[in-house]
């Protein structure tokens, strides 16, 4: 700051007269990312840009600087160049940054945040910047504003959780309580909280809301009807409050409202009269009787004190004690011979603010001339305040108490017996006499019967009894095992469950009490790791995705343990079957498949199999396969996956197919796959070798008779459309006529015809070759014959001569042998006599024959290219081969060529 204030201190003194204060303001929502432009300055300001169009010289470029980089610097990017003010990297939170501080600013800085009530809105949250503008000729401070607008981002929310509220039973209709708690919205205006509701009113209560003078709203809670403590002392609901946001948030918290007792309840006894006998030979303190009032109110509204009516007389009330806070009779006095023999005993029971409740107790005094038997116990068993206390499963016989029965008079016989119900018994205890032995007569059960109450009673001869009341209560011991309900649990889960997906909530039953009765729960040694069961709650849980196709069924054992010491268990068997969903497309065995298949098969034949298969189970695993493309040749079997041609196939048409098949399952939605499919026509021999030279069996060559010998003369060229040993090609002359026929041979593999010996003077005329071209097909190899015309002469001086023997039918006999195109000719006749040398001949064309094969098939190639040109040209059906060939439908076609 320093350093600036040195700079400008000068050039704003010299320029302070254009110098001057300016003050933008602009406005955004809170929350918006970085670079969202706020506003221009050299716009907003109608400052001059370079660029311009100004009067020379040039301006010079303005500057745009923050002042400071305080606070509010952080939140905006400012363009030194353009004065574009934008959003920066951190995003901007109002109720962060305006939270009522009241105007507060940063010490030292000049950029502040300001919340105050302002004309732009009632509650604005000002971003405040100081910008400096240079060159000099445009200095000036800008005080730039920044207002904050608020959007809906903040949910109302509750102080607390719980909000618990207090209203009187007797509280009247249209009673307004406020409730303490209310919800806080950072949000401002409508954004903030606007309505509050309950979410379940009881029929009782409803919700109304305060507004005061500073904008906060205030909920109360309204009674609708009338309450009772007695019938219900507690409601438990939701409060919701609201924000008039767009959509709105919602907060919520637990509303308790508890009903305060008040004393609208009175004591009232079960009975009006109560009736009591007592011996007049009773020690002080014996119990006469006790009367118990019930009020239903609570605490100090509920306390009942028990007092004599004014009706009872004094003397009554020195014989009998009451009790004023337990309602006990006692006898306080002892009984003589002048005691009245009836007392009615008035009682009140006395509640605050309440009439008292009245109840009489009739109390008949017996004259007793001699005293009753005692009963003297001696418990042997642990006893507490006549409560004798034993453990279940204790054996047969365990002695409880000795009871010794006493004759005070010592004149009268005294007989002792057990009265109850129970497993004991009351017998003499030998030798001694009026000695009694309580025990037991079987285990005692806990969870059969807790609680025994039995009396042991004596009387003697002359009728007067007296009992002793033993109450025996049985302590529990771990002796029942948890109990699951089934002893297999039987489960099912959709596989591609989501993690930790809920199974189902065991539960095991324990007789036992006290923590004895408490069960955790365990997996399992066999349950695989991915299952979990909570030990508590017995929430059998899954923690990873099920795949079927991985494993269908799940087989392991749980179980349920008891807290007692020892422990004990019990084991169930749970089973999960994990059930199918559509997750496996169609898959078939190879991605591509390929069939090789002869020509000319039989249409609906069976090409190939397809084998496809689904992992998925049911309808998801059924696959139907079908032709995308090529099905109006091909189709297939949907469920063997058999493909078959619709009609029959030639190879010389298209010698091979690329087929897609798709498979699709029958899942919802169906998944699907497709293959690549092809298809390999293999061809046979059906075809027989086409000639292509000599055109005609009616032209002829004129050969000079000085052509020297081995010299060609011409070639027959013929293709084949089979391919392999089908189309292998050879050539023999199967026929001949002529003055020295046998003068020409033909190459059995090229079909070149040369001179074989120098022509001589009587060697003129015409010469006929029936050349045989075969092919090496199997099983049986096709042929054709074409008729090779050669006139051996000076000159053609007369054609029609030629011509009329062309005309005429030959007559040649047919030379049946096969071209032997393996073995090259030889005009040497070999010597039978030596067969040594006939097997070495044989050896060496045996070996010869696969590479003349082999060279055949690449020359034929060649050959097919070099004479590809005449393709084009119509060919004539050749001759079929017979014994005579009739030639006069032949045309005739005279052929000029040289034998150079």
């Amino acid at each position: 700051h320093l350093l600036l204030f040195l700079l400008f201190a000068g050039p704003f003194n010299c320029f302070a007269s254009y110098s001057r204060a300016t003050e933008l303001f602009y406005s955004l929502n809170e929350g918006l990312p970085a670079g969202v432009l706020i506003g221009s300055l050299a716009r907003d300001l109608r400052l001059p840009m370079a660029g311009g169009q100004h009067p020379s010289p040039p301006q010079p470029p303005l500057s745009f600087t923050l002042a400071s980089r305080g606070l509010g610097g952080q939140y905006v990017h400012l363009d030194n160049r353009s004065g574009e003010l934008h959003t920066s990297a951190l995003e901007i939170d109002r109720e962060a940054l305006c939270m009522e501080t009241g105007g507060a600013t940063v010490s030292g800085e000049a950029d502040t945040i300001s919340f105050s009530s302002s004309p732009l809105s009632s509650e604005s949250c000002l971003l405040l910047l100081d910008v400096l503008v240079l060159p000099q000729e445009y200095f000036r401070l800008v005080k730039v504003k920044i207002a904050i607008r608020d959007v809906n981002d903040n949910a109302p929310r509750f102080p607390v959780p719980h909000i618990h509220l207090w209203v009187p039973e007797n509280a009247p209709v249209n009673t307004r309580l406020a409730i303490e708690h209310p919800a806080f919205d950072p949000d401002v205006g409508t954004n903030g909280v606007q309505t509050y509701r309950l979410r379940d009113n009881y029929g009782v209560f409803t919700l109304d809301v305060e507004e005061n003078e500073s904008g906060e709203r205030t909920p109360y809670l309204i009674v609708m009807g009338a309450l009772d403590r007695e019938t219900r002392e507690e409601y438990v609901t939701v409060i919701i409050a609201e924000d008039g946001g767009t959509p709105p948030l919602v907060g919520s918290a637990t509303l308790t409202v508890g009903i305060s007792d008040i004393n609208d309840n009175c004591p009232q006894f079960s009975d009006s009269q109560l009736n009591v006998t007592l011996y007049g030979n009773s020690s002080l303190g014996t119990h006469v009787a006790t009367v118990h009032a019930v009020d239903l109110d609570l605490g100090s509204n509920a306390q009942i004190t028990y007092s004599y009516s004014q009706k009872v007389s004094q003397p009554s009330r020195d014989l009998f004690h009451l009790n004023e806070s337990t309602g006990v009779i006692t006898l306080s006095s002892r009984i003589d011979g002048d005691t009245p023999r009836l007392h009615r005993l008035i009682i009140l029971g006395n509640g605050p603010g309440c009439i008292p409740a009245v109840i009489t107790v009739v109390v008949t005094i017996i004259k007793v001339m001699m005293r009753p038997p005692e009963i003297v116990p001696r418990f042997i068993a642990n006893e507490v305040e006549g409560v004798v206390y034993l453990k279940e499963l204790e054996p047969i016989n365990t002695p409880i108490a000795f009871f010794t029965i006493k004759d005070p008079d010592e004149k009268y016989n005294v007989n002792c017996y057990l009265d109850g119900d129970g497993p004991f018994r009351l017998s003499p205890y030998k030798p001694y006499n009026n000695e009694y032995l309580l025990e037991t007569t079987k285990p005692l059960d806990y969870e059969t019967q807790q609680l025994y109450e039995i009396s042991v009673v004596a009387w003697n001869s002359e009728g007067f009894n007296v009992n002793k009341v033993i109450k025996i209560q049985v302590l529990d011991d771990n002796d029942n095992s948890p109990v699951f309900p089934q002893q297999l649990i039987e489960l099912s889960i959709e596989e591609n469950n989501v993690p930790n997906a809920f199974l189902t909530k065991l539960h095991a039953t324990d007789a036992d009490s006290g923590e004895r009765g408490e069960v955790s729960y365990f997996l399992g040694p066999d349950a695989p790791s991915y299952f979990s069961l909570d030990k508590t709650t017995g929430v059998l849980t899954v923690a990873t995705q099920l795949d079927r196709e991985e494993k269908e069924k799940y087989r392991y054992t749980v179980k349920a343990v008891d807290s007692g010491f020892p422990p004990r268990e019990s084991i169930a068997t749970v089973t999960i079957t994990v059930l199918d969903k559509n997750d496996n497309s169609p898959r078939f065995i190879n991605k591509d498949f390929s069939f090789f298949v002869p020509e000319n098969f039989p249409g609906f034949g069976e090409i190939g199999v397809i084998s496809v298969t689904d992992a998925d189970a049911g309808q998801n695993g059924w696959v139907a396969l079908s032709v995308l493309n090529g099905s109006d040749i091909f189709v297939i079997d949907t469920g063997k996956g058999v493909l078959r041609a619709k009609v029959s196939l030639d190879r010389e048409q298209q010698s091979s197919y690329v087929l897609w098949i798709e498979a699709v399952d029958g899942g919802d939605p169906a998944l699907s796959s497709t293959a690549k499919i092809t298809i390999l026509l293999l061809d046979i021999n059906d075809n027989p070798p086409l000639v292509l030279f000599p055109q005609s069996n009616m032209s002829y060559l004129l050969v000079l008779p000085s052509t020297l010998p081995g010299s060609p003369i011409t070639e027959v060229y013929a293709v084949d459309k089979d391919t392999g040993m089908n189309a292998v090609i050879a050539y023999s002359i199967i026929g001949r006529r002529g003055p020295r026929p046998e003068s020409f041979r033909i190459d059995p593999k090229t079909g070149n015809i040369t001179l074989e010996e120098s022509l001589m003077q009587n060697d003129y005329g015409l010469y006929r070759l029936l050349v045989k071209v075969s092919d090496h097909g199997y099983p049986e190899p096709l042929h054709s014959t074409v008729m090779v015309n050669l006139f051996v002469n000076d000159t053609v001086s007369n054609e029609s001569y030629i011509e009329s023997l062309l005309r005429k039918e030959p007559d040649i006999s047919i030379e049946e042998k096969q071209p032997q195109i393996s073995i090259e000719p030889t005009h040497k006749k070999m010597e039978s006599a030596s067969c040594m040398p006939t097997l070495v001949a044989l050896s060496i064309i045996s070996l010869g024959s696969i590479t003349l094969v082999t060279g055949m098939g690449i020359y034929i190639c060649l050959r097919k290219g070099k004479k590809h040109h005449r393709a084009d040209e119509n060919l004539e059906v050749q001759i079929p081969l017979n014994g005579r060939i009739n030639l006069h439908m032949m045309e005739k076609k005279p052929v000029e060529i040289s034998n150079i």
